[in-house]
């Protein structure tokens, strides 16, 4: 299992990020605190304080979402 915190700042950010997400073929979740979305979608993202710190946890690996991750991961 895959474990990343990440922050976003525009909405066109969680659009590029929900578009990686969806050319996945496994699952991936975004948690806030209790909350857990799919980060596939749009709706769910938008409905999240997403200028705090975001957990993205997913069980498997994709290089085009990885790259687009790692454009939004905190240290």
């Amino acid at each position: 299992m895959c474990e990343r915190t990440v922050r976003f700042s525009e909405i066109n950010e969680i659009k590029e990020f929900v578009s990686a997400a969806c050319r996945c073929k496994f699952d991936i979740d975004v948690v806030s605190g209790r909350i857990v979305i799919d980060a596939k979608s749009i709706l769910g993202m938008l409905s999240l304080n997403w200028n705090e710190e975001l957990r993205v946890v997913y069980d498997e690996q994709d290089p085009h979402f990885e790259n687009v991750l790692q454009k939004y991961m905190t240290s």
